[in-house]
């Protein structure tokens, strides 16, 4: 199959037309984050960054590599699991769209070359992304082609037998922002446990770690996993979602010693030290590459009465509360509900806080700015949720800050265990 030049222009345009989607009214969003509508949804392309910007030593991830898997696609029912990231940016082919600065959903990429789509599974903020962290959504089906729209979220985190029935081959393609907590290495591994249980192989298209550059923090303890944190990995765990797969299968992480089939379509021009910017928003509330360099350490907040920016533009790159002294915590913001925090934390009130907007890309976590927080709080015996525990993987983080451990002390607590999963990781690692 030739890949160079699509065919016929004027059928790809017809294929970007009916891939806009048009607007819905107000309802519960489904998988594909948006309202329902006659339980129906569309699929979209985002336009987000301009295929002209790319070089010749622009990263190009596994989804910019058709040549390497559209040959196992073709004559198979597939299943996909995608949301918002999941789109072509760079290959050739897109210069021959009628708008060539927008970039191509995979789903429309496959539907254009004729692989049979059976259904599409969405994670955590859905197809579209636009969901609240921890809100329902529905299943829906894409209004144009038909497809089945399956949210891996709420009850029904891993798909089950039911919902594979049909599908002979799963291609895996989102996002992460290389974060513990954060869901998207969750949903991966609860499709490898699924598809291991089915027989079913998978193929997961290699994406940049945005904070792939450093590892750190303590690491997850068995009796603390949860969706939010489901591995002995540390809070950054510096690994790509294709490197992250192997380590998964590797490690023997899957219920029952179960192996998933797993085949990576890799990328290339990326190393573990490319400063890699997301063309999309992996989710509402990671708006920029300072909220997803910084969300690794602002995090925490959300185990604790402080707001990490939810409700405003400034979503994990200012912390604050109403209760903070403003002679110490002189930066105010207020929370409104908008998308992605439809109820935010204080809503309506003035927060007083920390603006992180101009702050260095970090190269470790920073617990100083939780220490200042805590330090400054009134109520101490309220400053810990039990979320907190579940972020941490461990209730030794909230003891040592309790107890009036430094930044310094608390790190050096996490050297040797962080040495320890270096060297485990090594042999799953496919770029330097």
């Amino acid at each position: 199959m030739r890949l160079t030049f699509f065919k016929n222009t004027f059928f790809l345009w017809l294929l970007v037309s009916f891939s806009c989607g048009s607007q819905n009214t107000e309802e519960k969003p489904n998988a594909s984050g948006d309202p329902v509508q006659n339980g129906k949804e569309d699929i979209i392309i985002h336009d987000t960054v301009k295929v002209s910007d790319f070089s010749a030593n622009t990263v190009i991830v596994g989804a910019d590599n058709p040549e390497a898997y559209l040959t196992l696609l073709s004559g198979k029912k597939i299943g996909i699991v995608a949301n918002q990231t999941s789109n072509l940016y760079t290959h050739s082919s897109l210069k021959n769209l009628p708008d060539p600065d927008k970039g191509l959903h995979l789903v429309d990429f496959l539907t254009y070359h004729k692989i049979d789509i059976q259904k599409v599974f969405a994670p955590e903020h859905g197809f579209r992304g636009t969901a609240d962290a921890g809100e329902l959504v529905k299943d829906g089906v894409d209004q144009r082609t038909g497809i089945p729209i399956i949210s891996l979220y709420g009850a029904n985190k891993k798909p089950s037998q039911k919902q594979l029935e049909g599908i002979e081959l799963m291609v895996f393609d989102i996002q992460d922002v290389g974060a513990r907590f954060y869901t998207y290495i969750s949903t991966l591994h609860y499709v490898m446990e699924a598809c291991a249980e089915a027989n079913i192989p998978l193929i997961v298209l290699d994406r940049p770690n945005p904070n792939g550059h450093y590892i750190d923090g303590p690491i997850l303890e068995k009796e603390h996993a949860s969706f939010v944190g489901m591995h002995p990995v540390p809070v950054v765990h510096g690994m790509t979602i294709g490197e992250y797969a192997q380590m998964i299968n590797g490690e023997g992480w899957l219920s029952n010693n179960l192996q998933c089939r797993i085949t990576v379509i890799p990328m290339r021009n990326y190393t573990h030290e490319t400063a890699y910017s997301l063309p999309v928003k992996p989710s509402p509330n990671l708006p920029n590459d300072t909220a997803i360099n910084l969300y690794p350490s602002l995090c925490f907040f959300e185990g604790t009465p402080l707001s990490a920016g939810r409700g405003t533009s400034m979503q994990f790159q200012v912390f604050g509360a109403p209760e903070l002294p403003s002679t110490y915590f002189p930066f105010q913001f207020t929370p409104q509900p908008n998308e992605g925090a439809k109820h935010p934390k204080f809503e309506g009130q003035v927060c007083n806080g920390v603006d992180l907007r101009k702050h260095p890309r970090v190269d470790k976590l920073n617990l100083e700015w939780l220490i200042e927080a805590y330090a400054a709080y009134g109520n101490k015996k309220e400053f810990f949720t039990d979320f907190f525990t579940k972020l941490a993987g461990t209730k030794k983080l909230q003891r040592q800050i309790e107890q009036g451990y430094t930044y310094s002390e608390i790190r050096a607590t996490w050297l040797d265990p962080l040495a320890a999963y270096d060297k485990m990781r090594q042999k799953y690692m496919r770029y330097p």
